[in-house]
């Protein structure tokens, strides 16, 4: 399957919820392969990628990273105490101004202004893995939530507010694509039904998913 050739055909931007957007394509290829570099990086240390282990005793298949604070089920720390205690690499500067441009071409120019992500989880996604409808909560505050998108394809789950029933919408992400959802939107329900294997340019030199997503945690420090 190369869905990376169909995205040679313009896909549209889409509002699939009141403050929810998905834009196509928004990552140029060269920042893509940019940030699976990064990623690869982010991912070893200095607390490498784990698989979150839930408190009823079941194993995520996602695998995860952070940076700028740790995050476990259900909260944020500064350090990984679900993965050897180490202390969680810094936010970069870069992704705080990515996910300021990426809020601005959400939302417009000058919404902006006074988001500052300060945490973010690397998911990694391979052929088998997915990720239940959930809200993303632990955060103390109501900025909106940015989504980067890189290598294979997923179907993606963008689902009401009130519980993980209908209404919902289902989209395709593919690498490059931005999904921002705040406002009335901010804690959907969403997940991620499956990853579509063999879907992303061969140049990204990845197999699989690799999911970015950025937050205002709220939290002091």
């Amino acid at each position: 399957m190369t869905d990376y050739a169909a995205s040679l055909l313009p896909r549209e931007r889409s509002e699939p919820a009141s403050g929810a957007v998905h834009v196509p394509d928004w990552l140029p290829l060269k920042l893509q392969m940019d940030l699976v570099v990064a990623c690869r990086g982010w991912a070893t240390a200095p607390v490498r990628m784990r698989s979150v282990t839930m408190p009823n005793g079941g194993t995520m298949s996602v695998k995860t990273a952070c940076l700028g604070w740790h995050w476990q089920p259900y909260r944020y720390s500064r350090t990984a105490d679900d993965a050897g205690g180490g202390t969680v690499a810094p936010f970069p500067d870069s992704l705080r101004r990515l996910g300021q441009d990426a809020v601005a071409e959400a939302f417009g120019p000058g919404t902006a202004a006074d988001y500052r992500p300060d945490a973010a989880l690397i998911n990694f996604y391979d052929a088998a893995a997915r990720m239940g409808m959930h809200q993303d909560k632990e955060e103390r505050s109501a900025a909106p939530v940015v989504s980067l998108s890189l290598g294979d394809s997923c179907l993606f789950r963008f689902g009401n507010t009130e519980n993980r029933n209908r209404p919902w919408r289902d989209l395709q992400l593919q690498s490059g694509d931005l999904f921002v959802f705040g406002g009335p939107s901010r804690s959907a329900y969403h997940g991620v039904l499956k990853t579509i294997p063999n879907t992303a340019d061969p140049i990204l030199g990845l197999a699989g998913r690799l999911n970015i997503t950025l937050r205002v945690t709220g939290l002091p420090g």
